[in-house]
């Protein structure tokens, strides 16, 4: 379980194909810190480091996980943010966040306001997934508030601190993100259209 705060962004230094899954390589500052077994965030994916050494530690995206999320279109180079599990003692600064992408979206605008920057997303409402205003929503792991509710598009806002530790400031129009819509918002609605359907049921033959 994760917060969504970004602890900062890691370098994929290696990829490497083997069947349907991926093997990313990555480095970053707290490499020597993490072991084996242990799940930690990238882009907001829940993956589980399988090797490392002093300065690169690896996990293993299946083909799940690289169907529903933006981890297949890794390059070497490029910036993943990254966020090592919460512990129970820890503030909980963002919002709850599994690290289990319900789906991509992507950036259609940009905008730089004065110091900050507005980002909008598309993504596709057929699956059920919605925002609402005011409410939680994670983009590549990063636990943000929603501005501009609309079916299958929203906007959040974006202070420095974030666009400079993130990998915000690497995302223009086009570019392909990971979603994670606020858990307690699918519940409520799974529990909801549950109900209504069962009401069909009864009242209407």
């Amino acid at each position: 379980m994760f917060c969504g705060i970004v602890e900062e962004t890691a370098k994929v230094v290696n990829l490497i194909s083997e069947g349907t899954n991926l093997h990313i390589f990555l480095t970053c500052s707290f490499v020597k810190e993490i072991h084996v077994d242990q799940s930690i965030s990238h882009n907001g994916v829940c993956l589980t480091v399988v090797e490392k050494n002093d300065n690169v530690y690896k996990v293993t995206a299946i083909k799940e996980t690289l169907d529903k999320t933006n981890l297949g279109l890794l390059k070497i180079g490029d910036e993943v943010n990254v966020e090592r599990s919460m512990t129970i003692n820890k503030l909980l600064d963002g919002h709850i966040v599994l690290g289990h992408v319900d789906q991509t979206g992507v950036c259609i605008d940009v905008k730089e306001c004065n110091g900050s920057w507005y980002y909008t997303f598309e993504y596709d409402p057929s699956s059920g997934n919605f925002t609402v205003e005011k409410g939680s929503i994670a983009v590549n792991g990063v636990s943000l508030t929603v501005v501009n509710s609309e079916k299958g598009k929203f906007s959040v806002a974006i202070i420095p601190y974030t666009y400079q530790v993130t990998n915000f400031h690497n995302i223009k129009v086009g570019t392909i993100v990971n979603l994670e819509f606020d858990i307690i918002g699918k519940y409520l609605y799974k529990i909801i259209t549950e109900q209504i359907e069962g009401w069909k049921k009864l009242f209407i033959k």
